[in-house]
């Protein structure tokens, strides 16, 4: 019965994923809005283009948990801080994928510099590692990433990002590598309350893959998510709670053959509240 379960998870990952080692998205707002967050610009761009941390102006850590396709076994993990400094922001994310018999996990450390008020960049340095049990032990490898994030208009945000450019390997035995993925993406800010995300995703390996969200703040404490994604297609919702300097937010992303995949993010951010943040 053991095995019979283990084979099942095994199919399900490998139906819903196109391969391992992926660079797993985490937290809710962004998994709300469907994974178009390369042009976001708050302490979760650690992950999602280190650029945006160039924008963020207060100390933040967050911690997010995904229950993908209510599976715990193939549930991925992850928290954030952001560090800004005199010279720029400085950036810590952790991820982890799988369970005791099979996990994928990522920590990167980041620093991103903005260049006034229109233009940041940003870096980071990975290390990766692969834990399969039964004796096949660990492998581990380091990889790189860099983002750039430009505002030409008031309202108007443009993000480019690159995962992996070096196309880094991780085991000699077939030549397994790495995947290397491009994403370029814009959000508009059509009013205080409306904001709409693009973005477009290539992984070298497969067909492009394209996502939009659209978030809405109907009042000052809520927001409300709505995305959508292709390859595989997949649709999202969620919402936001801002209570002072803590934030809640949920998000589901659901999958017509696998089902849906609940995700929950709990952040801080470490300023007075009277203050405003500067972030997206």
């Amino acid at each position: 019965m053991k095995k019979t379960y283990i084979l099942l998870v095994t199919v399900l990952f490998s139906y819903s994923v196109n391969a391992g080692n992926e660079d797993y998205p985490i937290g809710a707002r962004s998994a709300g809005m469907g994974n178009a967050t390369v042009s976001a610009t708050d302490m979760w761009s650690s992950h999602h283009n280190q650029a945006g941390l160039g924008f963020v102006r207060e100390i933040s850590a967050g911690v997010s948990y995904e229950n993908r396709f209510l599976i715990k076994e193939i549930s991925v993990r992850g928290g954030t801080v952001a560090l800004p400094i005199k010279a720029g922001t400085f950036g810590l994310c952790i991820t982890n994928f799988g369970y005791s018999q099979y996990s994928e996990n990522k920590y990167s450390l980041s620093f991103a510099k903005a260049f006034g008020d229109k233009l940041s960049a940003g870096i980071a340095m990975d290390y990766l590692s692969t834990k399969i049990a039964e004796g096949y032990g660990t492998r581990g490898t380091l990889a790189a990433e860099a983002g750039i994030i430009a505002k030409p208009i008031k309202a108007l945000t443009i993000g480019a990002h690159v995962y992996n450019p070096t196309r880094a390997k991780l085991s000699a035995y077939d030549d397994e590598r790495l995947p290397t993925i491009i994403r370029l993406g814009a959000d508009y800010l059509f009013s205080d309350k409306v904001r709409l995300a693009v973005e477009a995703q290539k992984d070298i390996r497969y067909k492009a893959e394209f996502k939009a969200g659209l978030e809405y703040l109907p009042v000052k404490e809520l927001y409300l998510r709505i995305g959508v994604s292709t390859n595989p297609t997949l649709s999202s919702f969620g919402f936001g709670i801002n209570l002072k300097n803590f934030r809640i937010d949920v998000a589901a992303n659901y999958h017509q053959t696998l089902g849906i995949s609940p995700q929950l993010s709990l952040s801080y951010t470490f300023a007075n509240s009277e203050k405003k943040s500067t972030t997206n």
